[in-house]
Parts: C-alpha cells; structure tokens; sequence
C-alpha cells in the first residue's frame, strides 16, 4: 500500500502529543462513535417528525380545498333559492285566481288560461329540480311541513296530515318552504 492514509484512518489515529495536552485516551474513541449514532439517531428523529408535519399539513391542505370546492359547489346548487321563493309566492296567486274562477260565473276562458300559466310554472319549477313536497295523507314530519293547527278527522289517522294550506317545495334535497299544514288528531271522540 501507498503511505497515504485514508481519511478514515486519520481520524482513528490519535497523536500521542494530543493525548497528553486534550487528555483523551483510546477508550474514548468509542464514545465519538457513539456520540455520532447518537447525532445520526437524532437527526434521523428530527427528519421523520419534520416528514410527518409536511404529510399533515399536506393532508389538512387537500381536506381544505375539498371542503372549498363542496361548499362552492352547494352555493351554486343553491344561488337560486331567494328567486325560487318568489316565484312560488306567484304560483300561489295563480292558484288562488283558479279556485276563485270555479266560483265564478263563465269564467271559462280565464280558467282555462290561468291554468296553462300555473302548469308551465310547475314545468319551469321541474327543469330547475324544484318539487312539491308531498301532503295529503301523508305523515306529519316537522323536516316538511309546518303545523299551523290540529282538528279531529274521522278519514284521517292521527299524525297524518288532513288538510293544506300552503303548499312546500324542495330544491333537490333541500326544503325552500316547509308545506303548512293541519294535522289529524284522530276520530272525534264525541
């Protein structure tokens, strides 16, 4: 071999003139290596916990903007919620014109077409996936419909809903107006 030494054997060759002036001995050696894995261990620890916080607020990031992008989403589906309660308020009115028609004399011809209007608002209404909420003999649900008295029904059950008087509509999943209702509370006991 050339009497060039490696590195590595330099530093495991002690000079007998720094022994005496640092005081270090061989049995030493073996605490700089330790001393070294201990470092190593360290920062291996420091670097997998440092990986783990980057992995989180990745993770945390990604939840962040899927929640973003529901929450737009939902706003869109349901932007027009305000528009779609006018409207109804409007379909009510027409409503009311057709039962006032049937109590008038010769009013054919405005019940006619007060009723094309009130069906094509129901078309217009179903494209936009606007839809009655079902009543008339159905259960009394509060998610639905709105109470707003109780009567005795000897056709009806009680809890169920015996008469309407304001229709409810959804939008998709999502009630716009709960109906109004009166609820059965059974048999006349009298």
């Amino acid at each position: 071999m050339s009497e060039e030494t490696r590195p590595e054997e330099e530093m495991n060759q002690t000079d007998p003139s720094m022994d005496d002036e640092y005081g270090a001995h061989e049995a030493d050696a073996p605490q700089v290596e330790e001393t070294r894995d201990e470092e190593m261990e360290r920062l291996r620890v420091t670097a997998a916990e440092a990986d783990k916080r980057v992995l989180m607020a990745q993770a945390e990031a990604e939840n962040f903007r899927k929640r973003m992008r529901r929450d737009f989403e939902d706003q869109l589906r349901f932007a027009s919620m305000p528009m779609i309660a006018d409207i109804l308020l409007v379909r009510d009115n027409l409503i009311r014109a057709l039962q006032a028609a049937d109590n008038a004399a010769d009013s054919s011809g405005l019940q006619e077409g007060v009723a094309m209007v009130a069906k094509q608002l129901d078309d217009t209404l179903a494209k936009y996936g606007v839809r009655e909420i079902p009543t008339e003999g159905e259960l009394f649900d509060p998610n639905f419909h709105e109470a707003i008295s109780q009567m005795p029904s000897d056709s009806h059950a009680e809890g169920t809903i015996a008469h309407v008087t304001q229709t409810g509509f959804q939008l998709h999943d999502r009630v716009i107006r709960p109906s109004q209702v009166v609820v059965s509370t059974g048999p006349s006991g009298g």
